[in-house]
């Protein structure tokens, strides 16, 4: 990566939607030459330009959660379990006592309650020696994150971690607003 290259990510971090013509002004190159420049950068997966949502803004519940896991194995079924899961933002596979950190998200309260410790939770999965789950109060730097939007497609009758909400009591007690994958979701995703 050299400085044209920083030039042109530092820019589109600022401001996704920038055009070519405003990146070709802050190079110094052609439309063509930026243009060319951008593909490589796309091209080789050194960057992705997407949309990044605040879940402020919508009211939404970030939480880390942080997990010691038994095994390999058991860590690959978790993280095969959860790999279509709309809550999920991100998982991180760390080397220390906790070996996976994940950011979640719900939509109330409640809702973040039940992620926490209902058989949806991720600390409910098999192989799991401890886990603490801290709600997040406040984001800094960029209040951004890449919340899996695509996935929140509202038509499966089971979740994409195979648990049904339909008979969960926090479910029925309206303390949780169902999974955004399926058609049971009362939620704001």
């Amino acid at each position: 990566m050299d400085e044209i290259d920083r030039k042109i990510i530092s820019q589109l971090q600022a401001d996704g939607r920038t055009t070519l013509k405003e990146l070709s002004k802050i190079t110094g190159f052609t439309s063509m030459g930026t243009k060319k420049r951008l593909e490589r950068l796309l091209k080789k997966g050194t960057i992705k330009v997407s949309a990044l949502i605040n879940p402020s803004a919508l009211g939404l519940y970030p939480a880390i959660v942080m997990l010691e896991m038994e095994s390999a194995e058991a860590m690959q079924n978790l993280l095969d379990r959860f790999e279509e899961c709309p809550r999920v933002i991100q998982i991180f596979k760390t080397i220390g006592g906790y070996n996976l950190m994940a950011l979640v998200v719900a939509e109330t309260k409640e809702t973040l309650e039940s992620i926490s410790m209902e058989k949806c939770s991720l600390r409910c999965s098999k192989g799991i020696r401890r886990s603490e789950f801290y709600p997040i109060s406040e984001t800094y730097f960029s209040p951004f994150l890449q919340i899996r939007e695509n996935l929140s497609h509202k038509e499966k009758k089971v979740t994409p971690c195979n648990v049904d909400c339909d008979p969960c009591n926090r479910y029925e007690t309206q303390k949780c607003v169902g999974c955004p994958a399926t058609n049971h979701y009362k939620g704001t995703l």
